[in-house]
């Protein structure tokens, strides 16, 4: 979307009730602005013309006017209580590419104090244009040849990437697609989507936590998967820091417990989900993430059965992501939350994750591969605030803190403004990931988007085993300390609770 500083091209046209856009229309006339060409109504009315306009349409044929037009500007006036149809018309602008400014009609701020509406949610951005990224395809017949007619099993089904790889999976006609989820309102949802999508799939829905290892076997023996996907995990960095043993739980020992069952009935490939955070971790997240990283490694040395393992950054729009964070933020009015403007990640969206998570399982390997999904270069999160605001038709300003807020309504003839906050960095973050340790060497696969390791870890079966027998006693330990002690052990570059990232000085952006 432009900005202030650069021209509109194009043509201006109102739109609204006939009402609001006729008080529009006399509005801008007093003030001597350009005079639109026209305008577009809500509704199926017979106006023809309001205030001297021409009607050239109704606001659902939005898209049709635009190619024909060639609309430059919308000025958007549309009651309060429309505020659905008055979000339905800001997305079909914004994904068009047309500059609006939205004018609340003069009954609504005589009444009340001035609004505006909730933005578009972050889930109707286009996320490829926001990160500035070109996504990976998939090779659908080298998939086909893994998933069709197969059965296919996905830990975490109710998740972003879990529910994004059952609608893939889905689409290569499996003899069965199972859903193991161990939240009963994602499950549901999740089945409810894959039932409504593809409703001759045959499905399973089942209801099951990971970490129970008897029942995980149990589960595995009777329903004899071809293929796992397991993207079960604890993720959420801040929270982590404060349950160590939980993420040792999940992350390590859920993993163990679907590997081994996968190894005992005989899986043809077993794809384990990881993260860039899981390299040189200074977090207990990135941390438990690496021991079972180590763990598949182990077992895929053993030559017990075909593991792998795909490695990548950030997910935009995800469960508690960022996106998600600051759509409520946005919506509640500001500010948004940055937490350190030196902040980097890499990114990409979850149906281009997904969709090489798929392509990278469908790879002829097994032996403990670590593939690396290319994520691009990293994104300053600053930058990415700051893009994510202009696309909701605002001007970000920067700002020390948020009791210096510049409000909705902004400089006269300005966009409206919203604030940016530097917070802080969180307990358990880096201002910059990695996707793999500098020992590391990548190669690229034959698959498009996707490297993996020259010389993956091998790691030695008598530390793993000692590992796992310590951390097997701290699972349900309450002292903080003695597990995070643990875990340090192992992952010497966990960072300690005295050591932080040094604060930037803050400042108000000119």
């Amino acid at each position: 979307m432009r900005t202030e500083t650069e021209p509109t091209e194009g043509p201006t046209v109102l739109i609204g009730t006939a009402e609001s856009v006729a008080d529009l229309a006399r509005q801008l006339a007093c003030l001597g602005l350009g005079e639109p060409i026209g305008c577009v109504l809500t509704g199926t009315g017979a106006e023809r013309s309001v205030a001297g306009l021409p009607v050239l349409g109704r606001a659902h044929e939005i898209e049709h006017l635009h190619r024909t037009l060639g609309i430059g500007l919308a000025v958007v006036s549309l009651p309060l209580v429309m505020d659905e149809q008055l979000g339905a018309v800001r997305e079909a602008l914004a994904r068009l590419g047309v500059d609006e400014r939205v004018v609340p009609p003069l009954r609504d701020l005589l009444a009340s104090v001035p609004q505006v509406p909730d933005p578009p949610a972050a889930s109707t951005l286009d996320l490829a244009a926001l990160i500035g990224r070109e996504p990976y395809g998939i090779d659908r017949r080298s998939v086909a040849l893994a998933l069709e007619r197969k059965r296919v099993l996905i830990t975490g089904a109710g998740g972003s990437i879990g529910s994004e790889l059952a609608r893939i999976c889905a689409t290569f006609g499996p003899e069965l697609l199972i859903l193991m989820e161990r939240s009963e309102n994602a499950l549901f949802e999740v089945d409810r989507q894959i039932t409504a999508a593809f409703p001759d799939t045959p499905r399973k829905a089942l209801l099951h936590d990971v970490v129970d290892a008897d029942e995980t076997r149990r589960q595995l023996d009777l329903l004899r998967p071809h293929a796992v996907f397991h993207a079960a995990a604890h993720k959420h960095v801040p929270l982590m820091e404060d349950h160590p043993a939980a993420a040792l739980t999940n992350n390590l020992f859920g993993t163990k417990s679907v590997a081994d069952a996968s190894i005992s009935c005989g899986v043809e490939r077993f794809v384990m989900i990881s993260t860039d955070k899981a390299v040189n971790p200074r977090s207990v997240m990135g941390a438990t993430k690496r021991l079972a990283e180590l763990y598949v490694q182990h077992l895929a040395a053993s030559g017990k059965g075909k593991l792998c393992m795909v490695r990548f950054g950030n997910v935009l729009g995800s469960t508690g992501s960022v996106l998600t964070i600051w759509d409520h933020q946005l919506a509640e009015g500001g500010p948004i939350s940055v937490t350190d403007a030196r902040m980097t990640r890499y990114f990409m969206t979850i149906p281009e994750a997904a969709s090489l998570v798929v392509q990278a399982g469908a790879l002829d390997g097994g032996r403990g591969e670590v593939y690396v999904l290319d994520m691009g270069e990293p994104v300053g999160i600053l930058e990415l605030a700051e893009r994510f605001v202009r696309m909701h038709g605002f001007d970000p300003r920067v700002v020390r803190t948020d009791n210096d807020l510049a409000g909705w309504l902004g400089r006269p003839g300005s966009r409206p403004v919203m604030d940016i906050c530097l917070t802080g960095v969180r307990p358990g973050e880096k201002l910059t990931e990695q996707l793999a340790y500098e020992a590391e060497e990548l190669t690229r696969t034959g698959a498009p988007g996707i490297s993996t390791l020259a010389s993956p870890a091998k790691p030695d079966p008598g530390e793993i085993r000692a590992m796992l027998g310590e951390f097997q006693t701290l699972r349900a330990e309450p002292d903080r300390d003695r597990v995070l002690g643990a875990i340090r052990r192992h992952i010497p570059t966990l960072r300690p609770d005295a050591e932080v990232e040094p604060a930037p000085e803050r400042w108000v952006a000119a």
